[in-house]
């Protein structure tokens, strides 16, 4: 898809007032390795005309509470992340584009968005903003907001918080209706026996890690979209065969593991992973404040024989995916304290990075959908892909209208592609 961005306007965000300085810690979580990306997204508004200057002005006042986002990451003598509470702010980008968004089918084809044209650039060197925003204006009066979020400052429902909080206050409001809280603090930090060698230790010795091979695969993009009334006549089959209840989550991504493994035809006894990622705030105590928007979340886990996922049925599948959330609370606290898992993986947030894995993020519920600038919520989110060798899904919501999941994945080679999407549509 072509597309002509012109980039107008460029440059820092600072809160609009002064902000507290200083050194402040990340929690356990903040500071898993897998974790120090950036997350893309694309937010798609139909309307509003002149949506940049009011969301710049807006960002500004909503750094004031959020200010360690206007700050930068750094190490302490240990090694561990921090965040220095500088102040230097977010990157902004304003741009404009002649077309009109109904020309472009609003960016429903995410195959063929130019997401370089729509994501923020920033060319000052040695400047590491946690937070990249570009506002492109369309012909239309609508817009799309590309955002460049640092995952170790904030979790999918964190970083929804914060650009609501923008959007607050780009519609009015004197202070965002919920206070951010840091809350870092809950774990005890681990004991530091070796301090982390700096520069000014020249014969320190340092230990790392060979990187895994790469997988010689190029995984394949496919959407699929599932309705409301699919959903519901999945979730109903579930109720029929079982007598017990399921989530929308649980029965799509049942039939989604199901149906990968089908189509990519692996040996018998092959072992396979789906891997998701849970919200874990209700199982600290005491519980985080509301407004608390750090990373918090943990990797369930289920492995099962590919003949077993190929030949079971949705609901087969369901219960055990429910079985291994079941034990979500005792394995987060078990890594917490640093005890070993009952299945013996040294590492729950560095799962194999192979074929038979498949990841599924869930974008449904985090509330990126529901945020308003002004103009009403946007017609849909778009995330954009990490890795071309990492087998991916992310469940989002069906673009507005509409009700119901969109599967964005790139889970199978090309050889496996038309197979996985028949299966799915079966």
């Amino acid at each position: 898809m072509a597309l002509s961005v012109i980039r107008t306007n460029q440059g820092l965000v600072q809160p609009s007032k002064n902000t507290p300085s200083g050194t402040l810690n990340l929690s356990i979580i903040d500071k898993v390795p897998v974790l120090r990306c950036n997350a893309r997204t694309l937010h798609v508004f139909r309307h509003g005309p002149g949506a940049a200057q009011v969301i710049r002005e807006a960002l500004a006042r909503a750094l004031v509470p959020y200010y360690p986002l206007a700050g930068r990451l750094k190490e302490s003598e240990y090694g561990e992340l921090q965040i220095e509470c500088c102040g230097e702010g977010v990157w902004f980008v304003e741009a404009s584009a002649e077309c009109v968004l109904d020309s472009v089918h609003y960016f429903d084809d995410t195959a063929s968005i130019p997401y370089d044209e729509l994501l923020p650039h920033q060319f000052l060197e040695g400047m590491n903003p946690l937070v990249l925003m570009q506002v492109t204006q369309f012909g239309c009066g609508g817009f799309v907001m590309g955002l460049i979020f640092c995952h170790s400052i904030c979790d999918g429902l964190g970083a929804a918080q914060f650009l609501n909080a923008v959007g607050e206050i780009a519609r009015g409001l004197e202070h965002p209706s919920i206070t951010p809280a840091w809350s870092r603090d809950f774990s005890p930090p681990p004991p530091h026996p070796h301090p982390h060698p700096h520069p000014q230790q020249p014969n320190a010795t340092v230990f790392q890690n060979s990187p895994p091979p790469m997988p010689d695969y190029h995984l394949q993009h496919a959407n699929i979209d599932i309705s409301e009334d699919q959903i519901n006549h999945l979730k109903q089959e579930f109720h029929d065969s079982t007598g017990q209840t399921c989530s929308a989550f649980e029965i799509v991504v049942a039939s989604l593991w199901r149906r990968r493994t089908q189509s990519i035809n692996l040996l018998p006894n092959t072992q396979v992973k789906l891997v998701f990622f849970a919200n874990c705030r209700q199982f600290l105590q005491p519980p985080p404040p509301e407004g608390f928007y750090g990373n918090c979340f943990f990797p369930v886990t289920i492995t099962a024989p590919s003949q077993t996922v190929a030949r079971s049925s949705n609901s087969e599948v369901v219960r055990l995916i429910q079985e291994e959330k079941s034990k979500l609370g005792k394995e987060f606290w078990r890594w917490v304290k640093g005890e070993k898992r009952e299945d013996g993986a040294d590492d729950p947030f560095a799962p194999p990075l192979v074929y038979t894995t498949l990841f599924v993020s869930e974008w449904g519920r985090l509330g990126f959908n529901q945020i308003d600038y002004g103009w009403g919520e946007p017609l849909h989110v778009v995330p954009i892909q990490g890795s071309a060798i990492i087998p991916v899904c992310i469940a989002g919501l069906l673009p507005s209208p509409k009700k119901g999941i969109r599967l964005m994945t790139w889970c199978v080679e090309d050889a496996h592609r038309q197979p996985f999407l028949d299966l799915m549509k079966s």
